[in-house]
């Protein structure tokens, strides 16, 4: 069984199925005279793990990144960080996968871009695997076994200077941030 998952995707489809209901329902009843003027639809899933409350939005504060540090050693060191998977059922799914999609980095592929809002330029936001296996953007995750129960998903996060910003001493200083929405695959 194979099903994307994750509360940015879902919290999605529950928002855009409202509006149209709302609209039915404010509608005046010049437009809701007909018998069947609402259709409700959607589908009841069984999934094999629950994300645990909390761990819909996971927030990473890289706090102070000196410039200098990137153009020595191009990046950070990753920050730690997970994804608990909760009343894991292995009847309903055995493995599972974690995707991160978002705007990619064009100097850095693989890597997430930072968003307008960010002073900061010449660094991208790289994501990888407790043991440094690179986890690039938009791509999906080796399969992780299963445990019945509880899972941890652990993951680390890292700044890399984009090169031609480390070869040209051209990092900007600055907040930034960015955002990514990872999907999970079960199967």
């Amino acid at each position: 069984m194979k099903r994307k998952t994750g509360c940015y995707f879902d919290c999605a489809v529950k928002v855009s199925g409202l509006v149209p209901l709302l609209a039915a329902l404010v509608a005046g009843p010049a437009q809701a005279t007909g018998k069947n003027n609402v259709r409700l639809y959607g589908a009841l899933v069984a999934e094999p793990c629950v994300v645990q409350p909390g761990d819909e939005e996971i927030t990473l504060d890289f706090g102070t990144v000196i410039d200098k540090y990137l153009y020595l050693n191009t990046r950070t060191l990753g920050q730690s960080f997970e994804i608990h998977l909760e009343e894991c059922d292995l009847t309903l799914g055995k493995t599972v996968s974690v995707t991160f999609t978002g705007t990619e980095s064009s100097a850095l592929p693989g890597l997430l871009a930072l968003d307008g809002r960010s002073e900061a330029s010449g660094i991208a936001i790289g994501l990888e695997t407790r043991s440094a296996k690179p986890l690039p953007l938009n791509k999906a995750s080796d399969k992780l076994l299963l445990q019945e129960g509880s899972n941890i998903i652990a993951l680390k996060a890292y700044v890399q200077g984009e090169p031609d910003a480390i070869r040209n001493h051209r990092i900007e200083r600055g907040p930034f941030s960015a955002v990514a929405t990872f999907h999970l695959e079960y199967e």
